[in-house]
């Protein structure tokens, strides 16, 4: 049995009491692995192009509009991080119409509604990034992101860890959020 222990501290180090998370889904995020080869400038690349066209578990899109569309994000802040995004493939708050403007405002209404009623968040985040260089990891495509917050939800984890815990399923999140979505 102390052979098994020696090797265990060969092949990891040495034990040093802390506990670990492991999220190997993120390094599909972090390598970019799953990056379309030509990059997302282009619709054919796009996951908010093709989001629309497929069903909403297979997409986690949770609800559809005329002219936006609230889907899950895949790498999300907190449970229940939603985007909402024009069909319309445009990089640019400026570049959208008075309609999309006006729906997509309400759109994040809505889902800071529907994120109450089946979360209970303290407050929220709202924001876009627009470009590569203010953090946006799809700019070509506008999205506005709808982070629900909760007190203590920031900790040490994605400080030190550079982990971020989350308790729910996306899966899950996606029936909750859509069951709630009022119908059009």
């Amino acid at each position: 049995m102390a052979d098994v222990a020696e090797q265990r501290v060969e092949e990891t180090g040495e034990p040093d009491g802390l506990e670990r998370l492991w999220t190997p889904h993120r390094m599909t995020y972090i390598t970019g692995v799953d990056r379309p080869e030509g990059g997302y400038e282009q619709p054919a690349g796009c996951p908010f192009c093709q989001a629309p066209g497929r069903s909403g578990a297979e997409t986690l899109v949770v609800a559809r509009g005329e002219l936006v569309f609230a889907v899950l994000n895949l790498y999300p802040y907190n449970p229940g991080h939603l985007l909402i995004c024009p069909y319309r493939h445009v990089a640019d708050y400026t570049e959208l119409t008075e309609d999309e403007t006006v729906e997509l405002a309400a759109f994040t209404r809505t889902a800071m509604r529907v994120v109450r009623t089946v979360s209970r968040p303290h407050g929220f985040n709202l924001g876009m990034n627009q470009g590569s260089v203010a953090g946006a990891g799809i700019a070509a495509h506008l999205h506005q992101h709808v982070v629900p917050r909760w007190g203590g939800d920031a900790n040490f984890m994605p400080i030190v860890g550079r982990t971020k815990v989350l308790p729910q399923l996306l899966t899950d999140t996606r029936i909750m959020l859509s069951d709630a979505w009022p119908a059009a």
